[in-house]
């Protein structure tokens, strides 16, 4: 998880030399931060990013309190004491010598337009909280491997914005170029305000970046707000896999709010040991509740999500405790597994690791290191598309590493896959809405805007349970519902494809490797190792209004009127699709008697059975403004390592 907060007050550095740097505790008045931190056994802050280098600093050497002072307090160089120094050696007088020292422009002009100066932006990543109770809990191996592979997924990142991402900004933002090299002071965090265990960095990231004519200017910051979710996102990506890579443990999705996005947490991790770890939640849960019936009296009506997010927000700040003591890292660990023990017993605790690598080992047994991209980019643009409407690259972008995570389950992939599958997504099930000014500058890639011909899935309710409301669907349950309902038809197209050109034993041997690869298509099954996969709200919701949406009872049908149904369907904003046979148990019961209509623009199935039918592989589809999107073609699936 990645969340930003902005550092705008001039004092804003103390906070942080003060409580951050500490801990997130009160270090004692008069006591040097170095001292300090030596005596409790914290670490220290470390300097990191490509930029450092016309600083004078390297990657790895301690922050001090006064480069603090200097850097994030008063946008200066580092070191601009020995430099004015210098300068007033020479000559200089004193108002141009610390002129010479100041990175861009001064606060005091800033703040004579009457502007709020913005010093740094606060990246936090936190790793996911059955990572976190594993770190807390499991022995110095398995510590020291969640360490190792937190500090590289945010060494990731960092690295993807910078390269990717930055840019800087002058002349009121009209001229813009890129800036890849970074002045980041990265503090560690080891527990939260409460003393329970939460892993976690605060890197603040200078809002300075030098050209390549050496002058320095402010960073287009709303450009890295706008791509936090996918940073955050291949932060995710990057550390689960390094850690399943090397202690064997899977993931699986853990629904903490209904109907909102499932969090992929490590397999085996007890519910009870991860709401242990969270105790901010359970303090939030009451007031979030007594907010939220202040919110209904007053609008009349339930929150969105939009509102729920800031309501939690409001929740979350009202439950903020006061600083502690901090305590060094053994000491915390000796507490912790104490602590657990009490609760859950040592069994529980002892054999945390094993049980997550017997589920892990469970779990990989059944899903393949293949990701289909063609199945990929039909479920990142129909759940993008039915979320957002309108949507950006880094929104598919996002998408796809969410896919990645859910699919492979903590499996090692191919780099860059991610960005194969965002490509894909845009130029086969996409249309562009920018539209390019004559006598402008042209938008930048990754400024343009996209949407898609999707037919847009209508809202329904849900039944409440235990004793809540009924609750109306949400915008990520409907896009579930389309995203399964577009890679039904694509199986289904492959099928009727498949079942023209093979022997019918071949055809059989076909619909079996399907049906076995179809957990990995449709990642959102919580798997256990000691029973059949289950359905998540979302997958239940989307089962049930699949069903409403059923036409009614027809005859079976043969295979040329299945073919024909699929090929001839005109006329009509969704193509009914026959279901085919499934075999269940060695028996094949018959699949093609509900008549479905599903989320399918217009022609979605024709083109591309048919050019299956005459043995060739279509081209790329060629779509006008408002032209109908087509099947990608049907690409061999890419295997990660």
């Amino acid at each position: 998880m990645l969340s930003v907060a902005k550092v705008q007050r001039r004092n804003a550095w103390r906070y942080y030399v003060c409580g951050v740097a500490f801990g997130d505790g009160q270090r004692p008045v008069g006591q040097p931060l170095k001292g300090a931190l030596e005596k409790v056994g914290l670490p220290p802050g470390v300097w990191m990013g490509r930029g450092l280098a016309a600083l004078g600093l390297t990657a790895g050497q301690t922050v001090t309190e006064r480069q603090m002072e200097l850097v994030f307090g008063q946008l200066r160089h580092p070191d601009a004491d020995r430099m004015e120094r210098e300068l007033l050696d020479d000559g200089v007088d004193p108002e141009s010598a610390r002129l010479e020292t100041v990175l861009g422009q001064p606060v005091e002009e800033i703040e004579r337009r009457k502007a709020t100066p913005l010093f740094a932006l606060d990246f936090t990543f936190r790793a996911q909280a059955s990572l976190i109770v594993l770190w807390a809990l499991g022995d110095d191996h398995t510590r020291r491997v969640i360490e190792r592979a937190h500090e590289r997924a945010i060494d990731t990142a960092l690295r993807w914005l910078e390269e990717e991402v930055a840019e800087t900004r002058w002349s009121s933002g009209r001229q813009r170029a890129k800036a890849p090299a970074l002045v980041i002071a990265k503090w560690r965090h080891r527990d939260n305000r409460d003393g329970f265990p939460l892993l976690h960095d605060h890197c603040l990231v200078l809002n300075r970046a030098q050209r390549p004519d050496g002058s320095w200017y402010a960073l287009d910051t709303v450009r890295l707000y706008q791509h936090v979710v996918a940073a955050g996102t291949l932060y995710t990506l990057t550390m689960t896999t390094e850690v399943c890579e090397e202690l064997g443990p899977a993931t699986v999705p853990r629904e903490v709010t209904p109907g909102l996005r499932p969090v992929m947490e490590i397999a085996g991790v007890d519910q009870e040991l991860i709401d242990w770890s969270s105790t901010c939640r359970e303090q939030m849960a009451p007031v979030l509740e007594r907010i939220t019936d202040k919110y209904v009296k007053k609008h009349k009506r339930l929150p969105g999500e939009r509102g729920r997010n800031g309501l939690g927000w409001w929740a979350a700040q009202d439950t903020r405790r006061e600083k502690k003591n901090p305590k060094p890292l053994g000491q915390l660990r000796a507490w912790w597994r104490t602590s657990a023990i009490l609760r859950f017993g040592q069994q529980m605790v002892d054999g945390l690791l094993e049980r997550c690598r017997a589920a892990g080992k469970a779990i990989r047994a059944r899903v393949g290191p293949v990701v289909d991209t063609a199945l990929a980019a039909v479920d990142v643009a129909a759940i993008v598309f039915t979320v957002r409407n309108s949507f950006a690259r880094r929104h598919v972008l996002a998408e796809a590493r969410r896919h990645l995570l859910e699919t492979l389950r903590g499996r090692a992939f191919t780099r860059g896959l991610d960005d194969y599958i965002a490509d894909a997504a845009l130029s086969w099930h996409s249309r562009q809405l920018t539209v390019p000014q004559k006598g402008r500058r042209a938008p930048a890639p990754d400024q343009l805007t996209y949407t898609a011909d999707f037919a847009w899935p209508h809202r329904w309710w849900i039944a409440g349970t235990g004793g809540k409301p009924p609750r109306e669907s949400s915008r990520y349950e409907r896009a579930r519902v389309a995203s399964l309902a577009l890679q039904n038809a694509i199986r289904d197209a492959r099928i009727l494809s498949s079942a023209r050109d093979e022997a019918p034993a071949a055809t059989a041997s076909a619909a079996a490797r399907d049906d076995q690869n179809h957990d990995q298509a449709a990642p959102h099954a919580v798997d256990h190792p000691d029973r059949d996969a289950a359905l998540t709200p979302a997958q239940q919701a989307a089962a049930v209004h699949v069903h409403q949406q059923a036409a009614g009872v027809a005859e079976q049908a043969g295979a040329l009127r299945a073919e024909r149904d699929a090929l001839h369907a005109r006329d009509a904003g969704a193509d009914p699709v026959l279901v085919p046979p499934v075999r269940r148990g060695g028996q094949e019961q018959p699949g093609g008697l509900l008549r479905i209509r599903l989320y399918l623009p217009q022609g979605l199935l024709r083109p591309r059975v048919r050019a299956a039918r005459r043995g060739r592989t279509p081209q790329a589809p060629r779509r006008g403004r408002h032209g109908p999107v087509e099947l990608p073609d049907v690409r061999p699936a890419r295997t990660a390592p």
